[in-house]
């Protein structure tokens, strides 16, 4: 998928804008935890001229990936356009702050390459080949560590290759940077599960359901433990 990459890029027509919008959209359906689809949905909204609605998918994609400069900065852009100038400014103050505080490998071009490993690691996934898709997002983190959603993706992978210690670092790790990040806290429990941790799984599903109480799978997992330890 391609498309701009800041609300003041080149224009592009109407129908292409909601033809990726679209596209980003089913896509987040299967994936809501992708930091990168909120943010190009957020660029489509802005030339769209749908700003309000712009600024909440930027806030959708920090919420999982704190540290991503460039939904920052396009979220800086649009406050600007809606005149929320007193938002804009400290947004824009985040942004500078974000920029200091590492030194990027490639600059802003590393955050392009790594993305890209990245949806060469979901297409291996998908295709069932979890140790290429694994090497793909570890040569995405190389460059971005602290994108968060993707490692929610390797510690994933490592749990469909049954490397359950592997799994565990990487989502605990994310858990400490942001412990609201969905579906994380879901995966930790399968990983303890596995591990015979049952105390620890059913503690992960019982915050899910505290979390969000209409958390089905946190409740089915939950019946399965039960289950298992009376079967003990």
């Amino acid at each position: 998928m391609t498309g701009p990459t800041s609300p003041l890029d080149g224009a592009w027509d109407r129908e292409d804008l909601l033809a990726v919008l679209g596209e980003c959209q089913r896509s987040l359906v299967r994936h809501p935890r992708y930091a990168d689809l909120h943010n190009r949905a957020g660029i489509c909204l802005a030339l769209l001229d749908q700003l309000d609605e712009s600024v909440a998918a930027f806030d959708r994609a920090l919420q999982i990936n704190p540290e991503y400069l460039e939904a920052q900065l396009n979220r800086a852009i649009v406050l600007s356009e809606l005149g929320r100038y007193e938002a804009s400014g400290e947004a824009f103050q985040q942004v500078a702050e974000l920029a200091l505080s590492r030194d990027e490998p490639l600059g802003p071009v590393g955050s392009r390459i790594a993305d890209a490993h990245a949806r060469l690691g979901d297409l291996y996934r998908v295709a069932g080949e979890h140790e290429r898709a694994s090497h793909e997002y570890r040569a995405a983190l190389e460059l971005r560590p602290a994108f968060l959603d993707i490692r929610a993706r390797l510690g994933e992978t490592y749990l469909a290759l049954d490397q359950l210690a592997r799994s565990r670092v990487e989502l605990e790790a994310i858990l400490e940077r942001n412990p609201e990040l969905p579906g994380v806290r879901l995966h930790l429990g399968i990983v303890h599960y596995r591990m015979g941790d049952l105390g620890r799984a059913r503690e992960e599903w019982a915050r899910c359901i505290e979390e969000d109480p209409t958390d089905v799978r946190a409740r089915a997992y939950l019946a399965a433990v039960g289950f298992a330890e009376s079967a003990r």
